[in-house]
This record gives C-alpha cells, sequence and structure tokens, in this order.
C-alpha cells in the first residue's frame, strides 16, 4: 500500500509519458536512498563554499589570520583564502573521469570523501597560519571537485528515466542545503562562541558530509552501466534488478538491460578498446559528441556567470552592502536566503523538472534573474545605503531581490545544469563530459570568487556594476538556450543519440565535416533534431 501511495503521489507530480509506461515497482526506496547517499558529495560542495563566507567575516579570525590595512588588501586577503577551495576543485574534477572509469563509481566517492577530511582537518587546524589553511582549502577542493564529477554520474546512471531529473537535480538540492546549513552555523557561532573556536568549530563541521558520504557509500552497489563497461554483465543485471525493484526475467529489466547492451555494443563497434585520449578525441572530433559537450560547458559557464556563487560565498558582505548594519544580522540574513535557496530547490525538483523540463526552465529564470540583479544594482546606484540610518522602503526591495534570485536560480539554472550535463553524453563519454563540465563550473567558480570582492570595492560606488554585469549575463542566457538547448526530459539515456546526431562511420565523419565546424550550427540542428523525438518526451 506505501509503495501504491507513493507512486500515485509520484504519478500527480511527474508529468511525462515514461511515468505513465513503466511499472510503478522501479519507485522503491532503494533508488531514493541511493541517491541521496550520492549526494552527500555534493552537499561537501555546498558546505565548504558557503561556511568560509561567514567565517571570514567573524572578527577573531580576521584578528588571527591578519586582515589588515585598507579595504582592497583585505579583500584581496579574503578572495585568496576562499579561491583555493576552487583551484582544488578544478583539478579534482579534470582528474575524476579517468579514475572513475577506471576504479567505478562507489569505490571513487569513498576515496575523495577521505581527501576531503583530510583537507578540512588542516584547515581546523591551522590556528592563525595561512599556509595549512591555503593547502587545506586546496586538499579539500580536489575532493570536493571530484565528488562534483562523480556523483550526476553516478546517479544518472541508476535513475529511472522518469524521475532521472528529480534523483539527478538532489545534487543540487544537497548544495543548497549544506550551504544552509553552513550559513546557520556561522550565525549561532556569532552568538554563542568566543575566541578561537567561533572559527574552528565551523571549519571542523564542515567535515561532517564527507563522513556521511563515505558511510553510506560502503553500504551502496556500484553503479550497473559502470558494471556492463567492465563487462560484468551478471552483476549488472543483479544490481539493475536490486535498485528497480524488480526480478531480473521482469520484462522492464529485460528491456533497459537490452538498452544497455546494444549501446554499448554499439560504441565498441565504433571504438573498440578505447583510451582516455582516444575518448577525448572521440569527444571532440565526432560532431554528435562535440554537440554534447559544448553545450554541457557553455551551461556551465552561464551558471556560474548568473552570480549565484558571488552571493553564496559573500553573502554577508553584499547584505551589509545592502545597509543591513552588524555581523550577526547580516549573518541571520544569509541564513534566511539559505532557506529561501531549499524551498525552491525542492518546488522545482517536485514539480518543474520532470514535467515543464530543461528547456523552459532555463529560458524564464534568465529574464526573471537579470531583473533581480538590475534591480539591486541600480538601487545601489541611485539610492545607496547610508551607514547610520536605517535601511530606505527601496533598499528592503533589494533584499527581496536577492531571494527572489535565489528562487529563480534554484528554478532553473542552478539543478538543471547539472542534470542536463550527466545525462546527454554517451555512455562511454558520460565521466569525461561531466568532468569537462564540472572544471568548467569550477574555472569560473574560481573567477568569481577571487573577483567579486574586489569587484565590490572598485566597480562603481558600493560596486553596483557587479551586479549590472551579472545581470547582463543573465540575459544573455536565454539567447543561448533559445537557439541552443533541445529538451531532454522522458528520454532515456540510451536514446539522446536520435536527439543529438551520432556518427556511425567514415561516411558519417564525412558528412558531419561537410556541414561545418560552426559551433552555432551544430547545436543548432540539435535543437532542430529535437522536434523529431517530442513522442518520447
Amino acid at each position: 500500500m506505501g509503495v501504491s501511495i507513493g507512486n500515485r503521489i509520484l504519478r500527480k507530480i511527474v508529468k511525462n509519458e515514461a511515468m505513465a509506461e513503466d511499472p510503478p515497482e522501479i519507485y522503491g526506496w532503494r533508488v531514493y536512498l541511493l541517491a541521496c547517499s550520492a549526494c552527500f558529495g555534493a552537499m561537501s560542495f555546498g558546505w565548504d563554499s558557503s561556511v568560509i563566507g561567514g567565517v571570514i567575516e567573524l572578527e577573531p579570525f580576521k584578528h588571527d589570520f591578519g586582515f589588515s590595512g585598507n579595504d582592497k588588501a583585505k579583500a584581496n586577503l579574503g578572495a585568496n583564502i576562499v579561491s583555493t577551495l576552487q583551484a582544488g576543485c578544478f583539478l579534482g574534477a579534470l582528474i575524476a573521469s579517468p579514475i572513475t572509469d577506471r576504479f567505478g563509481r562507489k569505490w571513487c566517492l569513498i576515496a575523495v570523501s577521505l581527501v576531503v577530511i583530510i583537507g578540512i582537518i588542516m584547515q581546523a587546524a591551522a590556528s592563525g597560519n595561512l599556509a595549512p589553511m591555503y593547502v587545506g582549502r586546496f586538499v579539500a577542493g580536489v575532493g570536493v571537485g571530484a565528488a562534483s564529477c562523480i556523483n550526476p554520474v553516478f546517479v544518472s546512471e541508476n535513475a529511472p528515466r522518469s524521475i532521472r531529473g528529480l534523483l539527478t537535480g538532489l545534487y543540487q538540492l544537497f548544495i543548497v542545503t549544506g550551504g544552509m546549513i553552513a550559513f546557520w552555523i556561522n550565525y549561532s557561532v556569532s552568538l554563542h562562541f568566543k575566541g578561537k573556536s567561533m572559527y574552528i568549530f565551523p571549519l571542523a563541521i564542515q567535515g561532517l558530509p564527507a563522513g556521511l558520504l563515505c558511510v553510506c557509500m560502503l553500504l551502496c552497489h556500484e553503479s550497473p552501466r559502470w558494471l556492463a563497461r567492465r563487462d560484468r554483465w551478471e552483476e549488472c543485471k543483479s544490481v539493475l534488478a536490486r535498485i528497480r525493484n524488480l526480478s531480473p526475467d521482469h520484462p522492464y529489466i529485460v528491456a533497459e538491460f537490452r538498452e544497455i547492451q546494444d549501446q554499448l555494443e554499439q560504441e565498441r563497434r565504433l571504438q573498440g578498446d578505447a583510451t582516455y585520449w582516444d575518448l577525448t578525441r572521440d569527444m571532440w572530433t565526432v560532431a554528435g559528441n562535440r554537440k554534447r559537450a559544448l553545450i554541457s560547458i557553455f551551461l556551465m559557464i552561464c551558471q556560474q556567470m548568473t552570480g549565484t556563487n558571488a552571493i553564496n560565498t559573500y553573502a554577508p558582505t553584499i547584505f551589509k552592502n545592502l545597509g543591513i548594519t552588524g555581523t550577526s544580522t547580516s549573518l541571520f540574513s544569509t541564513g534566511i536566503y539559505g532557506i529561501v535557496k531549499v524551498t525552491s530547490c525542492v518546488i522545482f525538483l517536485l514539480f518543474l523538472a520532470d514535467s515543464l523540463g530543461r528547456r523552459r526552465s532555463l529560458l524564464w529564470t534568465s529574464i526573471a534573474q537579470g531583473l533581480a540583479m538590475f534591480y539591486i544594482g541600480l538601487y545601489v546606484r541611485i539610492s545607496p545605503p547610508i551607514d547610520g540610518q536605517p535601511v530606505p522602503p527601496a533598499g528592503y526591495v533589494a533584499l527581496v531581490c536577492i531571494f527572489l534570485f535565489a528562487a529563480f536560480f534554484q528554478f532553473g539554472w542552478g539543478p538543471t545544469c547539472w542534470i542536463y550535463a550527466s545525462e546527454i553524453p554517451a555512455a562511454r563519454l558520460r565521466s569525461l563530459n561531466v568532468s569537462y563540465a564540472a572544471a568548467t563550473q569550477w574555472l569560473f567558480n574560481f573567477i568569481v570568487a577571487r573577483a567579486v570582492p574586489t569587484m565590490l570595492v572598485t566597480v562603481g560606488e558600493h560596486g553596483y556594476g557587479t551586479y549590472l554585469i551579472f545581470g547582463c549575463f543573465c540575459l544573455s542566457m536565454f539567447v543561448f538556450v533559445w537557439f541552443f538547448v533541445p529538451e531532454t526530459k522522458g528520454i532515456s539515456l540510451e536514446h539522446m543519440d536520435e536527439l543529438f546526431g551520432v556518427t556511425d562511420g567514415p561516411a558519417a565523419e564525412k558528412s558531419s565535416v561537410q556541414g561545418g565546424d560552426d559551433v552555432g550550427s551544430e547545436i543548432g540542428k540539435a535543437d532542430q533534431k529535437s522536434k523529431h523525438v517530442e513522442v518520447f518526451v
């Protein structure tokens, strides 16, 4: 009865043909528990990224780590401490693909959780010394960056097609949940802790999600699609049946298993025993693969250029710039910001990801985010807050726009980019595609984290130009999605070739070359092809 009630609720929420056609047993507790276990890696991402923005505002931390001099010097030091994590994440995302393809998704997630814990111990033990703080954040970043690549791949390879968006989107939900918890911990220590413990505790407790990732992944099975690639077919079918809560001879399991076999056989017929460099060449020389890689990379660039991580990381500073006074008050506002993000992400995953779809979610939130940023920038330019005076009504509207921006981001650009990058590649290129996407995300996250403190000091009075720049990026993203990003909701992973195209021999490759190498032309063709697969949606 429990499964039946849960399935009826799910069918009310998720509106696609796959939900209507697939057996209800596949939506059992195992697939949700598996996804949540892996997503503790995402929680480390959100927690580590968010905790430091509040910690660098705490007076004991400033005193111990030498925050002195003019505003620009202090902004540079804070940016260096914050961005070292992102630099490590960039490296971790790049090395994750070959490692996880060789050793598996499960054991790599366990290994990176231990790397994160080592880095966090170094940060908590730094005690006023910059060198261990930098090294610790870089080491933790390597683990977080690798997890950001492996986590979506693992979940998408295990998820049923009808709720793949919901389950893969849990990645973003765990990111914002980790960020929200970090925000409230920062607020709590500002009230109840004194001295060094005020910053040591939040730095140390961020190891909790990494510990949970390690323990939970020990209880999970390996990805069935990775097992298939290692020719462990019996184990693949057994794991698939267990995850789907069906017998191995059930028609659904037989059909899904056959799809995995057929796609893998086709890829091996094309590639043979390809090395990492063979796969890299295949990704960039085959038109169908190149389209998917370029879309994934540009989506991640756009995601970071919305300015979301500028607010996530430097929220206390930004709230002070908008007129909120006092460290505790700005940290409290940041905690509310975290709650808004979590709530809106839950709404998106339950009601929009697999119903409204990826493309529409990206389109409307591009405009909404841009308008919110423009209002904030114009308010700071035209009627900036004055020290010692209460926040004017227009200032409260600007604060509301910060919260609205957070909600709009979670309705589209937050979860959707990770869903899209992990579901569109061919199986042999999935980890590599997500690796490139994650590395791009971390590279631009690093750029934003490093640049924003200086921008808030130098780009116009009170940094108003910062918000206008991000607003312009948001509006331009609408154009990119409109022309180049097709819809993928409800399409199985093995049917993505029908949407994006594939080359299966010299003649096809020649045809793709004759079609030109123009990126826009190629992705545009993929968008046109989406019209022919609407029957799957």
